[in-house]
């Protein structure tokens, strides 16, 4: 283990506090800083030395990778915790001093993605590449579909997510409602047996730095998106027409009728993605 992973490790540890999702999701971040600040060129940075100049660094990067305003943003919120243990609070500084803005809900912007079958192919790792169909047909998170354990979660006519697995530790219930959900619910219980879509002898944290490392090498980008293509999917098949970002109708030229049968979409989709707020559907499917 290198000295500055071995540090804020430590770090962690001496700072024991909040719930244990919170946690695990710093402790996951903090690790990834101190490796990315590796290949940065900071060899010799211990826990105790940052500066303004590796924040920078790591913004620069990030911004490079194209990461998400609210990814950004609980990095940043990661690194600030880091600045206030060792006594350097101001050394951050604001979201807004380094250009990072608010979160965007309600866009009519086509964010989906789909798989591409020659890049998915590109991917080694048998479980990388089944989480990455989980991904697509379930609309899971990274995680969820990294924790996926079909035993577990495959209910024949439905799938359950565990609290375990899930953000914010909301369980849920996905129904299975198209042909293409069956045939990956079933590979990945082969591939799995009794486990999850970790490979043998890999914790989670393994598993999500070799997708990580895999999905990049493959140039599978924004796999977030496999989730708005998932919405936007569902949102079709629960109205009988195209959700406002794939090009439908918009929420305010909808006749009553309509506008009905829009709002109980959006609430079943709400529950299907793990969201407890009806408004955030609006980023996946637009308004």
């Amino acid at each position: 283990m290198r000295q500055l992973n071995f540090d804020l490790k430590t770090l962690l540890a001496e700072n024991p506090e909040r719930g244990h999702v919170t946690r695990r999701d710093r402790a996951y971040i903090l690790d990834q800083v101190a490796d990315l600040l590796h290949e940065l060129g900071f060899r010799r940075l211990r826990g105790t030395g940052l500066r303004r100049k590796h924040v920078n660094a790591l913004v620069r990067e990030w911004r490079r990778q194209r990461l998400s305003i609210g990814t950004l943003k609980n990095r940043m919120s990661v690194l600030r915790w880091w600045a206030k243990r060792i006594g350097r609070p101001g050394v951050v500084g604001t979201n807004a001093e380094h250009g990072i803005g608010n979160r965007t809900y309600v866009t009519n912007e086509d964010r989906s993605r789909r798989l591409d079958a020659d890049r998915l192919e590109r991917v080694t790792d048998a479980h990388v590449r089944m989480s990455l169909r989980l991904q697509e047909v379930l609309g899971l998170r990274r995680e969820e579909a990294i924790k996926f354990t079909p035993s577990y979660a495959d209910r024949g006519d439905r799938v359950v997510i565990k609290a375990s697995w899930a953000k914010g530790g909301r369980a849920r219930e996905i129904p299975i409602w198209n042909d293409a959900q069956r045939p990956v619910l079933d590979a990945a219980r082969r591939l799995a047996g009794g486990g999850a879509m970790i490979a043998g002898g890999r914790n989670y944290a393994a598993q999500r730095k070799v997708y990580e490392k895999q999905t990049a090498a493959a140039g599978l980008e924004r796999m977030h998106g496999l989730r708005h293509g998932y919405a936007m999917d569902r949102y079709e098949n629960l109205t009988g027409w195209k959700a406002p970002a794939a090009g439908g109708p918009r929420q305010r030229t909808l006749s009553p009728a309509m506008r009905r049968i829009d709002r109980s979409a959006r609430q079943r989709i709400a529950r299907e993605l793990g969201h407890h707020r009806l408004s955030v559907v609006s980023q996946y499917i637009g308004a």
